[in-house]
């Protein structure tokens, strides 16, 4: 019977090696240029963030991080990146909220005013990341060019290569990509072995990494304490604490359509945007400077002293965070939702070390990040890969598999923090 089976559903056939070695090439020039674009963007922002938070209060005599700054920087980036939106052609892209990873071609007119607003979002503040409008400036681009010097190359080529190499750029290593690819692949028929269909995508994405460490050397490893041998209370906790950070989460992923319906009926860009961003300030000036930014480098500073910190102190950052992730997705500045919410899973892990010192740091973060992650982004694999990365221990990584489990129970079939065009939850 199985033999019957085998013979009445064959497999299709391999792609020939001849068929793959020309996308070589057009994956090794789009992986290098989607690195390089990232890297000048982010270093760019980097040093205008030195300037507006700490040459220029210093020149005025104010705290770089007091309220009265706080509350100034994060409202003024709110009327500049609100004039780019307003005034610059293509309004820098489509609402932020309806966008995730798999970016839309946007027209080469519309890129470069979504890289000055993600610029300026990066260096003043708000609690997003880069990596949304950077894929999506990069697949504008890679699709652009592509088709203008390999005319007769596939049309969804230059997006997927675009968006690998993008990836691997931001997480500083391939595998982030190719398991993203591999679960977008999941729900599709694609045809011949999964390997031919990621080839061209992993050598972008390779490159892009590579580029990257070459030029930024980054790295996700906050060196927490070394996790040795897993036991039953490591396990325990870990279930406990992803599932408190799936649920967490999903309350802002569940405040996500109403709070982008409140800006929306304020009309206007001019008025959205420093509205979100004296909000912010405000949330900064609760939280402190820690819950500003994209977060990646302020996760580095919480895990270098976990003990640093009250349980009190880290709920609040949680919280905090969690708040401005959701208001800075909402009111419409661009950029994506994985590093901040990283920072939440961090921060909500130290929480629970803080309150019960028997959990250790990395099961407290890893656990914490995956939870968070699954409902944020209901990407399986980036969720477990990242909480892994951050942790850098084999022994951690049979813990999370486990703690999937319940936080996936808890976030499949919910609504998703995106939206559709009309204001809807995507689930």
């Amino acid at each position: 019977m199985a033999q019957d089976t085998a013979q009445q559903a064959p497999t299709a056939p391999a792609t020939p090696a001849r068929a793959l070695l020309p996308l070589i090439l057009p994956a090794l020039v789009v992986g290098v240029l989607a690195s390089l674009l990232f890297v000048l963007v982010s270093e760019s922002a980097e040093l205008l963030q030195h300037v507006l938070w700490e040459n220029l209060p210093d020149a005025l005599g104010v705290g770089r991080y007091s309220v009265l700054w706080m509350l100034v920087m994060l409202t003024s980036t709110g009327v500049l990146v609100g004039l780019v939106v307003w005034k610059v052609p293509g309004h820098a892209g489509p609402d932020p909220a309806t966008l995730g990873l798999d970016a839309r071609v946007l027209p080469p007119a519309v890129l470069p005013g979504l890289l000055v607003a993600t610029a300026l979002m990066l260096a003043g503040g708000p609690s997003l990341g880069p990596e949304n409008p950077i894929i999506a400036v990069n697949v504008g681009l890679a699709f652009w060019l592509g088709h203008r010097l390999l005319p007769r190359a596939p049309g969804g080529l230059w997006s997927v290569l675009a968006e690998a190499a993008t990836i691997g750029a931001l997480f500083g290593t391939p595998v982030a990509a190719a398991l993203l690819i591999s679960e977008a692949l999941a729900g599709r028929q694609t045809k011949g072995p999964l390997w031919d269909s990621v080839f061209a995508p992993l050598v972008a994405a390779a490159v892009g990494s590579m580029t990257t460490t070459l030029v930024d050397h980054p790295t996700f490893d906050l060196n927490l304490p070394a996790f040795g041998q897993p036991g039953w209370s490591d396990l325990l906790a870990v279930l406990v604490i992803a599932s408190v950070g799936a649920l967490l989460a999903l309350c802002a992923v569940c405040a996500f359509p109403y709070v982008h319906g409140a800006f929306a009926r304020l009309g206007h860009p001019m008025l959205a945007l420093p509205a979100g961003g004296l909000v912010l300030g405000l949330l900064g000036a609760l939280g402190g400077h820690l819950t500003l930014f994209k977060g990646l480098d302020e996760i580095g500073e919480l895990a270098a002293d976990p003990e640093g910190w009250s349980a009190g102190q880290f709920a609040t950052m949680t919280v905090v965070k969690l708040a401005a992730l959701l208001v800075a997705a909402s009111c419409g500045f661009r950029g994506g939702r994985i590093f901040p919410a990283v920072f939440v899973g961090v921060a909500l892990g130290l929480t629970a070390h803080a309150l019960v010192p028997g959990v250790h740091p990395a099961v407290g973060v890893a656990g914490g990040v995956l939870g968070v992650l699954l409902a944020i982004t209901r990407q399986g694999w980036l969720s477990l890969f990242t909480a892994a990365a951050l942790v850098a221990s084999p022994a951690i990584i049979a813990l999370l598999c486990f703690a999937s489990l319940p936080a996936w129970l808890l976030v499949t079939g919910r609504p998703q923090m995106q939206l559709r065009d009309d204001g809807t939850a995507v689930r």
